[in-house]
C-alpha cells in the first residue's frame, strides 16, 4: 500500500500492461485477473530473470521498512490536501465520464468510436472509486454491450468488452447492471464462436469479473460450457482465468440445474490430467463442488465416474503424482471419494479394482512420518485428511447386514462377500497401518475411525483369511492397549473384534488373550468392584464404568457414533442421543466371558501365566534384598545376590518373544528395578536423613546396572541388553500412561484485558476470578468484593507477585514481589498483545539471570581466596575446591546462590527432594486453594483447573463452562517452619569427602533429578516407575563412554590389566529416537495444534512438566515446535515464514523488521553496536552493507556467517587453541589475519580466576566477546539463521546447564584427556595397593608405562598455559605420585569449572538478553548443533531432484540442468559449502536439509547479450534463485561456475 503524501505508482509509471488500449494484434492478457492467476505475468518472468532481488528484496519488505520510517517522522503532505485532491480529480473524471457517454450514445463513425473507447479505457485504468456512480455504470452499460455486439470491426468489440472489464474493476457493482443488459450471453456467444483469439481472452477476462458478483446469472446463460468449450486454444495463464471463472460459478451451483453443470465433467474430468498445478486445483474445486450437488443421485454419480473421474483422483492423491495440491484440495478430492464410494457402486466397484487399499496405505504411512518434516504446517490440516481417509475406509467397507433380520444384501455387501480375495488384499495393506495410527495416541475419533474398519475387516474376512490377516501383527497385544482407553465406544468396537476372532478361530487366540492381558480386560470390564492385586492395566480399565455414565450425555458433535456417517445420519442424528445404550458394553462383555471364557484354567484370579509368575518372583526377591540393605549395612555378599538377581532378570528380559507387555508391566519387575537404583528413594514419604551415603550407593549401583546392560558389546544390535529393556519400556509406557490431550473446541480465539497480573490486552479469552482469603487468616485484607479477569496463561506464581502487596497488612512491605511486578508492567507495555505472555516469562528470567550474574562472580571470587588465601597449607587445597563446589553440603545458607549445586544439575527443573532445603528467596509467600486443593504455583490458573476437571471427568471437558464461571480462589500464608538437619557422622564426612572427589570424574550429578521432580508422583502411579527407568536408563546411554572406561580404570587398578591402551573404550550406543515414545510425541503435537496453544501455559501441566524432566521421549521436531512456544512465543509455522523474509504468515501478525547498516571491515563492531541499540527488542534484523545495493535475507545471512569467521580469528583469546599472552594490553590487527582451525571443536581457553576484568584489558575484551556471541547465538536461534560456527559438545553441554567432567576433556582435547585418564589410572592403582596393604606409609611402587610420575617432570601449572598458576605462587611443589590426585583435580577444575566459569556465565547473560538460555534444555548437544548451525551432510542425489525447482526456460531434462546435477554432485564438501554461500548466503542448509530451504531453491535460464558461454551464474539470495546461463558443455559450466562461487562473494550488486 502507498504511504501518505506519496503519488499513486500508477500515474508516475503510466499506463499499466493490462489496462493500456490497443489493438487487436498487440492484445495481452489482463493480470488484474482473479487470484487464480500467478503473481507475475510472463512480460514480467522475462524481466525478473535478469534482476537481483539481493539488491532490490521484495517490494514488501523494502516498502514496510520505508514505510516504517516514514510513519515515524510523519508525511509530506496534510490529510486534508490528499482529500481536496481526490476530490478535485472525481470531479472531473465525472465530467470526462458523462463526455464519453454522450458521444458514444450518438452515431459516430467507427473511427471515433475506437477513439472514444480507448479514452473510456485509459478513464478507467485511473478513476477512482468514487468517479464512477452507480447510475453511470448504469448508463454505460446497455452501451458497451451494444458495442461488444459490432460484428464488423473486432477492435471495438475488444476495446467494448476490456472496458466492461474495467468497469467491473472499478465498481464491483456493475456485474448487476451488465447482468440486466445482457452481457453475459454477449460474451457467451463471442466464446462460443470464436473469431479472434485476443477478443475471446478479453471475454474471458470480463466473464470472470461478472462470475464473482453473479455467478448464478453466468450459470443460466451457460457460461461454464462457453469458457470451457475451446479451452485448449488458450494459452496456461488464460486457461487459470477460465477456470476461476468456472470456480466462481460452482461455488453458487443449484440442485435445480443440473444439465447446466454435468455437460461440463467430461472436460473437467480430462482437465485433471495437466500438469499446472494452479489449473488443476480449480478443476478439482469444480468437481468437488458438483459432487456434493448430485451427492443424492445415484444416477449422476455414477454418470460421473464413467469419464475416468476416479481414476484422475486416485493419480492426483497418490504419493507418485507430479502435481502437488494445497491441503484444502487435497482433502476436498478425498471427500469427493467418499461421496462416490458411498452413492455410486460404479465408484465402488472401481476404487477396489483400482487397488484403493495401496493409496490409503500411503497416505496412512505419511501420518506417522509427519514428524519427520520439520514446520510443516498442519494447524489442523493433518486431522481433517486422516478423518476423511477414514471415512472412505468405512464406506468402502458397509455394515454386514444381519441373517435375522431379513434384510437383503445391498450390492456392495454382496460384492465384497463374492470377492474375498479383494478382502484379504484389503486387510493385508491395511491393517498393520491402522494399527499403527492407534498406537501412536491419535485422539478418541481418528480411534474410533480406525477400529471401526478393523472391525469391519475381520468381519468381512473368512476364518482362513483372518487368521493369516492377523498373522501379520500382534493382534491380542493391541486389542489389550485399546482396552485401556477410556471411551465406551472404543471399548465396545474393541469387545466386538474380540466377538468376532473368537467365534471364526475358537481356541486359537485363548492363550494369546491371557498372555497379552486381554481376558484380564474384559474380566476387569465385569468386575470394577474386585481388586485384582492393584494392576496398572486394571485400574484404568475399572474407572471406564463411571467413565460410560457420563459419556452417554455426551454433546452429539462428539459423539464416536455419527463421526464417520456420511448419510442423513449423520446430519440429523436420531433423538440427538448417543447410539449405545447404558448397559451395552458391560452386557456384550458378559456375554464374550460366559459364551468362550467362563473355565477355571483362565480366571483372573487364580491362573497367571508361568512366566508371569516367575517373573512376579524374582522382583520380589529383587525388592526383599533392597530393603535389606537399607535397614542394615550392605555387604560384599548382599551385593553379589543382588548383582546375580539382576543377570538372571536381564536373561529373562532378553528373551523378546516370550514375555509380553502385560505380563512385564504386572510383575513389578519395573518397580523392583527403580528401587533398587535409587535405593528406596523414590518411594513417596519415605524420609531420607542420610543422603550423602545414599548418593554413594546410587552411584555405585549406577555403575553396575549400566556395566550389565552394556557389556554384550560383541552381539548383534537387536540382542543388545539396554535396547531391548528400553523397547519393552517404551511399549510399557504406551499401554500404561493416561495423559490427557485436553482440546478446547475453540475455532477462534476473541481477544480480552487480562487485569492480573500485569494489566494488558490478550488474544485469547481470560479467566473471571474471585480472590477470597482463607476463613480463619488474619494476617491478610480480604479483597473478595471484586471480580477480575485473570490472564489464564501466567504461573500462579506471578499472581502472587500481583496479589500479595495489594492484601498485605500494616507497613509490611513486599518489595520483591513489587519490583518484579513493575518491572513485568512496564516490559510488557512495549509489546504486542499476541507475545505478551511470553515477553512477561522472558523479562522475569533476564532479571534473574542478571541477578544470579552478580551472585555468580561473587562465588568466584570466594572460590579465589580458598585457592589463594592459604600459601602454607597446600595438600588440602583441592579439597577446599571441591568444597566450594558445594556438593554434599546438602544444608544450604538460603542466601547463597544455588547456581553451581551440581545436585540441582540436569533438567531445568528445581527438583525437590530429601536432604535439600528450598530457598528462601523461591518459597511461596501465598497458598492457594481452589475446591479444597492446594495448587501448584508453578502452573499456570488453566493448567491448575485442567488438572482438576480430568481427575473428575477425564477429557470431556466444556470449554463454554470452563470460560464462563467465576472461579473462587481462596489464598492464604503458608506455615513456615523451619527443618533441623541432624549433623553428619564421621563415616558420612568420610563418604562426603570421596564424593566431593570423585565429582570431577564421575557423574554423581545425575542422580538426585533422575528420581523425583514436579510430577505428581501418587497421581502418575506405574508411569512414573516406567518414567524414572527410563530416565536412568537414557543417563546410562549418555554416560557410557564414563561407565566403561570407569571399569576399565578398575580393571588396571586391580592388577586385572597392565594395557593403559584399553582406557580409550569404544561402546555402542542406542540412537536417541529410541527413547522417543509416538505416542505421546503424538499427544503433544495434538495440544500443540490446539487453537488455544498460544504459549505452553495453555497446553495441560503434563506437557511441561514432561518436558521439563524427560524432553527423551518427545520427537525432535516436536521439541522444536515446543521450544518456539516456549522460547519465542509463536509457532514453528510463523517463526520459518518470518525468517526467510516473507511477508508474514499464516498464522498471525507480522514481525516487526529493522534494518541495520553493516560495515565490512568492521563486522564485530556492527554486531556490538546492533546489541547495544535492540537488546530488548522482538524485531527481525535486516542487513544492508555500506555502500552496497543488496539488502533482505542473503545478506542478513552472510552477515551472521561474517561474524562468526571473525569470532574464530586467532589473537582473540577466547578459545582453547588461541593463546594470548598475559602481558598484551590489546590485540594487534596484523595478528589478526588468520583462523583458528580447532579439528574437536571450539572450547573456551581458561583464564585463571585471580584475573580481574580490570586488571586485564585482554580478559575485559574476552569477556565482553562472549557476552556479545551469546547474543548472537540467541538472535539467530530467534530469527531463524544458520550460523557457522563449530563449537566443542563440550561446550554446548555448558550452554544447556550441564555439568562437565574428566571424561569429557577427550571431547576437545584428546591428548591432554587421555593422559589425565592414564593419570586417574594410576591414581585408583596406587589407592588399591595401599587399601591391600593397609599401611599408609607402604613406598608404593606405581608407574606410568614404566616411568615413575616424578620423572614427568610436571609442575602445578595449566599444560600449555604457563601463566595458569594451579597452586599458590609461593608453592614450588612437583606432580608425584602422592599429590598425582590432586594434581588431577586442579586441572579438571581449570579446565571444566572455574578456569571457563565466567566466560560461559557472559555467554549465557549475552544469550539471555534475547530469551531465556534455559529454554533449550529440551535438546541434546548434537539436537542443539543442528538446530543452531544446520546439517553436516549437505545434499545427495535424491535430493537434489526432489527439492529444486527448474523454471523461466529449464526444465528437469534440460541438457544445461543434466550438466548441473552432475556437477554438483561431484562437488567435495569445501565446494558445496561455497556454493550455497554464494547462493543462499550461508553456507550451511537449515535443519532439514534442501527440503527446508524457503524459498526452494530455483535455477532459472539467463538470457546472455555476448553469447552462452561468455556470462557467468549469478543469482538472487533472497530468493535462493540461481540464473544459470545455457553454457555448450558441461566442462565450461563447471569452470565459469566454480569461478563465479569463488570470485562472487563478499558484496551484493545488481547483476
Amino acid at each position: 500500500m502507498a504511504n501518505r503524501g506519496q503519488k499513486r505508482t500508477e500515474v508516475v509509471d503510466g499506463l499499466p500492461a493490462d489496462k493500456r488500449a490497443c489493438s487487436s494484434l498487440e492484445f495481452r492478457p489482463s493480470s488484474s485477473n482473479s487470484s487464480a492467476q500467478t503473481p507475475m505475468s510472463s512480460a514480467h518472468e522475462a524481466q525478473d530473470a535478469d534482476m537481483d532481488t539481493s539488491s532490490s528484496t521484495s517490494g514488501s519488505t523494502r516498502s514496510e521498512g520505508d514505510g516504517e520510517k516514514e510513519s515515524a517522522y510523519g508525511s509530506c503532505d496534510s490529510d486534508n490536501s490528499i482529500h481536496d485532491y481526490y476530490r478535485h480529480r472525481s470531479m472531473s473524471d465525472q465530467s470526462k465520464f458523462k463526455k464519453v457517454l454522450s458521444s458514444l450514445s450518438e452515431e459516430v463513425e467507427e473511427s471515433g468510436q475506437l477513439a472514444l473507447l480507448t479514452e473510456l479505457c485509459e478513464l478507467l485504468s485511473f478513476c477512482t472509486d468514487s468517479s464512477l456512480s452507480s447510475l453511470m455504470v448504469d448508463s454505460f452499460s446497455p452501451v458497451l454491450v451494444r458495442l461488444a455486439r459490432h460484428e464488423s470491426n473486432p477492435d471495438i468489440m475488444l476495446l467494448a468488452i476490456r472496458a466492461i472489464t474495467y468497469l467491473c474493476d472499478v465498481n464491483p457493482r456493475s456485474s448487476g447492471f451488465l447482468v440486466r443488459h445482457d452481457a453475459v450471453p454477449v460474451l457467451c456467444q463471442r466464446l462460443m464462436a470464436i473469431e479472434y483469439l485476443d477478443v475471446a481472452e478479453q471475454c474471458l477476462q470480463a466473464m470472470e469479473k461478472i462470475s464473482r458478483e453473479q455467478p448464478l446469472a453466468c450459470l443460466q446463460s451457460g457460461a461454464i460450457m462457453a469458457v470451457l468449450s475451446y479451452i485448449d486454444f488458450f494459452s496456461t495463464s488464460v486457461q487459470r482465468v477460465a477456470l476461476s471463472t468456472v470456480v466462481n460459478i460452482c461455488k453458487k451451483l443449484s440442485s435445480e440445474s443440473p444439465p447446466l453443470f454435468m455437460e461440463a465433467v467430461p472436460i473437467l474430468c480430462n482437465l485433471l490430467q495437466y500438469e499446472d498445478r494452479q489449473l488443476v486445483e480449480s478443476v478439482a474445486t469444480c468437481l468437488i463442488k458438483i459432487g456434493e450437488q448430485v451427492y443424492c443421485s445415484a444416477e449422476m454419480l455414477d454418470d460421473i465416474c464413467k469419464h475416468g473421474l476416479v481414476q484422475h483422483i486416485l493419480h492426483l492423491i497418490g504419493l507418485n503424482s507430479r502435481t502437488t495440491l494445497c491441503q484444502p484440495t487435497y482433502i476436498g478430492l478425498i471427500g469427493l471419494l467418499v461421496k462416490l464410494a458411498a452413492g455410486s457402486i460404479v465408484a465402488f466397484r472401481t476404487l477396489f479394482e483400482l487397488n484403493i487399499s495401496n493409496t490409503v496405505k500411503d497416505m496412512l504411512s505419511t501420518y506417522d512420518l509427519s514428524h519427520g518434516t520439520l514446520y510443516v504446517s498442519m494447524v489442523g490440516g493433518h486431522h481433517s485428511q486422516i478423518h476423511e481417509v477414514l471415512k472412505l475406509l468405512n464406506e468402502l467397507l458397509p455394515a454386514i447386514t444381519e441373517e435375522q433380520d431379513g434384510e437383503q444384501k445391498s450390492d456392495k455387501e454382496v460384492f465384497l462377500l463374492s470377492h474375498p480375495d479383494i478382502v484379504q488384499k484389503f486387510g493385508v495393506d491395511l491393517l498393520p497401518i491402522l494399527i499403527q495410527v492407534v498406537n501412536s495416541g491419535v485422539n478418541l475419533l481418528i480411534c474410533y475411525g480406525c477400529l471401526s474398519v478393523i472391525n469391519k475387516l475381520v468381519r468381512f474376512s473368512s476364518s482362513g483369511a483372518l487368521h493369516c490377516l492377523l498373522q501379520t501383527a500382534n493382534f491380542s497385544s493391541f486389542l489389550a492397549g485399546v482396552f485401556t482407553r477410556k471411551d465406551h465406544h472404543v471399548i465396545i468396537l474393541a469387545l466386538q473384534i474380540v466377538d468376532t476372532i473368537t467365534l471364526k478361530l475358537p481356541h486359537v487366540y485363548l492363550n494369546s488373550f491371557v498372555k497379552e492381558g486381554v481376558l484380564f480386560s474384559i474380566y476387569a470390564l465385569l468386575s470394577p468392584d474386585k481388586d485384582l492385586k492393584q494392576s496398572p492395566v486394571f485400574d484404568g480399565i475399572k474407572m471406564e464404568n463411571d467413565a460410560t455414565l457420563r459419556s452417554v450425555t455426551r454433546d452429539v458433535h462428539r459423539c464416536p457414533c455419527f463421526t464417520f456417517d456420511t448419510g442423513q445420519s449423520a446430519r440429523s442424528p436420531e433423538n440427538g442421543t448417543c447410539k449405545l445404550q447404558k448397559d451395552t458394553v458391560q452386557n456384550l462383555a458378559k456375554h464374550i466371558w460366559n459364551t468362550y471364557f467362563e473355565t477355571e484354567s483362565v480366571n483372573p484370579e487364580k491362573g497367571v501365566t508361568d512366566i508371569l509368575q516367575k517373573l512376579r518372583t524374582l522382583s520380589s526377591a529383587l525388592t526383599a534384598l533392597v530393603n535389606k540393605a537399607l535397614e542394615e549395612a550392605t555387604s560384599s555378599q548382599q551385593e553379589k545376590e543382588i548383582y546375580d538377581l539382576l543377570h538372571q532378570i536381564m536373561s529373562e528380559l532378553n528373551d523378546k518373544d516370550s514375555i509380553s507387555t502385560f505380563e512385564f508391566v504386572e510383575s513389578g519387575i519395573i518397580k523392583a528395578l527403580v528401587n533398587y537404583l535409587s535405593n528406596g528413594r523414590h518411594i513417596v514419604g519415605r524420609e531420607d536423613n542420610n543422603a550423602v551415603n545414599n548418593l554413594c550407593i546410587m552411584e555405585k549401583r549406577f555403575e553396575l546396572f549400566g556395566r550389565l546392560l552394556l557389556s554384550c558389546d560383541n552381539t548383534a544390535r537387536e540382542e543388545f541388553p539396554l535396547l531391548i529393556l528400553i523397547r519393552r519400556l517404551q511399549s510399557a509406557l504406551s499401554s500404561v500412561e493416561n495423559f490427557p490431550v485436553i482440546s478446547s473446541h475453540t475455532a477462534r480465539r476473541r481477544n480480552s484485558y487480562a487485569t492480573v497480573p500485569y494489566g494488558r490486552c490478550t488474544s485469547y479469552p481470560c479467566l473471571k476470578v474471585q480472590f477470597v482469603r482463607e476463613k480463619g487468616e488474619v494476617s491478610l485484607r480480604d479483597c473478595a468484593d471484586d471480580v477480575v479477569n485473570v490472564d489464564p496463561f501466567v504461573a500462579l506464581e506471578e499472581i502472587e507477585g500481583y496479589l500479595l502487596p495489594r492484601v498485605t497488612n500494616g507497613k509490611t512491605k513486599i518489595l520483591r514481589s513489587e519490583s518484579k511486578g513493575s518491572k513485568e508492567k512496564d516490559s510488557s507495555s512495549s509489546h504486542s498483545p499476541s507475545d505478551s505472555s511470553i515477553c512477561q516469562a522472558k523479562s522475569i528470567d533476564v532479571i534473574k539471570s542478571t541477578e544470579m550474574l552478580v551472585d555468580f562472580h561473587k562465588l568466584q571470587d570466594k572460590e579465589s581466596n580458598l585457592l589463594l588465601s592459604s600459601p602454607a597449607d597446600t595438600s588440602s587445597s583441592s579439597q577446599r575446591i571441591m568444597d566450594s563446589a558445594d556438593v554434599a553440603d546438602v544444608q544450604t545458607d538460603p542466601l547463597e546462590p544455588k547456581e553451581h549445586d551440581p545436585l540441582q544439575e540436569d533438567g531445568g527443573t528445581n527438583f525437590d527432594h530429601p536432604g535439600c532445603s528450598d530457598c528462601e528467596e523461591t518459597s511461596p509467600k501465598l497458598l492457594f486453594y481452589l475446591e479444597s486443593q492446594q495448587l501448584n504455583c508453578k502452573l499456570t490458573l488453566y493448567q491448575s483447573i485442567l488438572n482438576l476437571q480430568t481427575e473428575t471427568d477425564h477429557d470431556n471437558i466444556s470449554s463454554a463452562s470452563l470460560w464462563n464461571r467465576i472461579y473462587k480462589l481462596t489464598y492464604r500464608r503458608p506455615v513456615t517452619t523451619r527443618v533441623r538437619h541432624p549433623k553428619p557422622s564421621h563415616d558420612e564426612a568420610q563418604c562426603s569427602l570421596s564424593l566431593k572427589r570423585a565429582l570431577f570424574f564421575q557423574y554423581t550429578p545425575y542422580f538426585c533429578p533422575m528420581f523425583a521432580s514436579e510430577v505428581d508422583l501418587e497421581k502418575l502411579g506405574p508411569t512414573y516407575d516406567i518414567l524414572s527407568l527410563l530416565k536412568s536408563l537414557e543417563g546410562i546411554n549418555r554416560l557410557r563412554f564414563h561407565l566403561m572406561s570407569r571399569e576399565r580404570t578398575y580393571a588396571f587398578a586391580e592388577g586385572r590389566t597392565d594395557d593403559l591402551d584399553k582406557l580409550n573404550v569404544v561402546v555402542s550406543e542406542v540412537p536417541p529416537n529410541e527413547f522417543v515414545n509416538k505416542k505421546l510425541t503424538e499427544k503433544l503435537e495434538q495440544q500443540m495444534r490446539d487453537p488455544m496453544a498460544v504459549s505452553v501455559g495453555a497446553m495441560p501441566a503434563w506437557c511441561t512438566q514432561l518436558m521439563a524432566w524427560c524432553p527423551f521421549l518427545f520427537g525432535f521436531e516436536a521439541r522444536c515446535k515446543y521450544f518456539h512456544l516456549a522460547a519465542l512465543g509463536r509457532s514453528p509455522v510463523q517463526t520459518h515464514s518470518v525468517s526467510h523474509g516473507n511477508a508474514g504468515g499464516s498464522g498471525g501478525r507480522q514481525q516487526s523488521r529493522r534494518k541495520i547498516l553493516v560495515h565490512r571491515n568492521k563486522i564485530l563492531e556492527s554486531a556490538a553496536q546492533m546489541m547495544e541499540l535492540h537488546t530488548h527488542q522482538k524485531v527481525l534484523f535486516e542487513v544492508e552493507y555500506d555502500e552496497e545495493v543488496g539488502t533482505g535475507l542473503g545478506p542478513t545471512l552472510e552477515f551472521y556467517t561474517l561474524v562468526c569467521h571473525e569470532f574464530q580469528r586467532s589473537g582473540l583469546g577466547m578459545w582453547r587453541d588461541d593463546t594470548v599472552p598475559l602481558q598484551c594490553t590489546a590485540v594487534l590487527e596484523t595478528e589478526n589475519t588468520g583462523f583458528l582451525v580447532s579439528p574437536f571443536g571450539l572450547f573456551p581457553r581458561p583464564w585463571s580466576p585471580s584475573l580481574s576484568a580490570s586488571s586485564s584489558s585482554v580478559y575485559s575484551d574476552v569477556i565482553e566477546k562472549f557476552s556479545l556471541l551469546g547474543y548472537i547465538v540467541a538472535k539467530a536461534l530467534q530469527d531463524g539463521r544458520v550460523l557457522d560456527l563449530p563449537f566443542s559438545k563440550a561446550l554446548y553441554k555448558l550452554i544447556l546447564g550441564k555439568e562437565l567432567s574428566l571424561y569429557d576433556i577427550q571431547s576437545f582435547d584428546p591428548a591432554s584427556g587421555r593422559a589425565l585418564l592414564e593419570f586417574q589410572a594410576v591414581v585408583e592403582r596406587k589407592e588399591y595397593l595401599r587399601s591391600v596393604c593397609k599401611e599408609e606409609s607402604a613406598d608404593l611402587d606405581v608407574c606410568l608405562r614404566n616411568t615413575k610420575i616424578e620423572d614427568l617432570c610436571l609442575d602445578f601449572t595449566l599444560p600449555g598455559y604457563p601463566d595458569y598458576v594451579l597452586v599458590p605462587e609461593t608453592d614450588s611443589r612437583m606432580v608425584n605420585l602422592y599429590n598425582l590426585d590432586e594434581y588431577i583435580t586442579l586441572i579438571v577444575d581449570a579446565t571444566t569449572k572455574s578456569g571457563i566459569a565466567r566466560q560461559v556465565e557472559a555467554f549465557k547473560s549475552g544469550f539471555d538478553q534475547v530469551f531465556p538460555i534455559k529454554h533449550l534444555k529440551v535438546f541434546t548437544e548434537e539436537e542443539l548443533e543442528r538446530l543452531l548451525c544446520g546439517e553436516h551432510v549437505l545434499w545427495n542425489s535424491e535430493d537434489l531432484l526432489d527439492h529444486i525447482k527448474f523454471d523461466h526456460g529449464y526444465t528437469i531434462s534440460s541438457p544445461p540442468i543434466v550438466n548441473l546435477l552432475e556437477i554438483m554432485q561431484e562437488f567435495d564438501l569445501k565446494q558445496q559449502r561455497a556454493f550455497l554461500q554464494f547462493v543462499t548466503g550461508a553456507p550451511r542448509l537449515p535443519t532439514g536439509g534442501l527440503a527446508s530451504l524457503n524459498p526452494k531453491l530455483t535455477i532459472v535460464r539467463k538470457h546472455c547479450s555476448k553469447g552462452i558461454d561468455a556470462d557467468l551464474p549469478s543469482v538472487m539470495t533472497c530468493a535462493n534463485y540461481l540464473k544459470l546461463p545455457p553454457y555448450s558443455s558441461k566442462e565450461v559450466m563447471k569452470e565459469k561456475l566454480l569461478y563465479a562461487v569463488t570470485e562472487g562473494q563478499g558484496s551484493f550488486h545488481l547483476s
